[in-house]
């Protein structure tokens, strides 16, 4: 670790040190004018999210020659720790920035788990109550079907119907006109 001998160095070392969660990416001394055009990059990364959703401008890096990478906050609910990018180019000797990409990026806050804790420390007494508590409604819920069923004689929705209930059903049927059907054994008039 080195030490800071005095409070100059002190600023310096605050600027240059990356953000926390920030990915580290080439560094180096952005364009000037692309990393001053804050409000086109705001400009591209609204048109994929709500505004709601773009917090703070968090910086520009350089990805390059006129090349520079603007970040952005992201307050996208499910989404922390991630950041929202543009990308902005722009020709030699030009004062037009073109948008290249947009999108979210992850930071290393955003693919961290957290920390493992082994299931016996993980299940609580009120969730084993609560367990035991649906089992028991489960098993008086059946207790009070099975009894029901028993009282009426009944053992099923279809209680008390017969085949041959089903199959008068099918004789009754007729053809629009009137006349049976001949897949019933019966002839029609023709």
């Amino acid at each position: 670790m080195t030490e800071i001998s005095s409070p100059t160095d002190a600023q310096e070392a605050t600027v240059s040190a990356p953000l926390p969660g920030v990915p580290m990416w080439r560094v180096g001394k952005p364009d000037a004018f692309l990393a001053a055009d804050v409000d086109t990059a705001r400009d591209a990364v609204a048109s994929i999210a709500s505004d709601w959703a773009i917090g703070k401008h968090l910086g520009a890096r350089s990805e390059g020659v006129r090349c520079v990478t603007h970040l952005f906050e992201s307050l996208q609910p499910g989404y922390s720790g991630w950041v929202w990018f543009a990308s902005l180019s722009r020709v030699s000797r030009s004062k037009e920035s073109t948008v290249n990409e947009v999108g979210m990026l992850p930071t290393e806050d955003s693919v961290l788990a957290p920390a493992w804790v082994p299931w016996a420390e993980r299940v609580r007494p009120e969730d084993q109550q609560d367990e035991e508590h649906a089992a028991a409604e489960v098993a008086s819920t059946e207790a009070d079907d099975a009894e029901a069923d028993a009282t009426t004689g009944e053992s099923g929705d279809d209680a008390g119907a017969t085949d041959g209930d089903a199959a008068s059903f099918d004789d009754d049927a007729d053809d629009a006109d009137g006349e049976p059907d001949e897949a019933d054994g019966e002839v029609g008039n023709n």
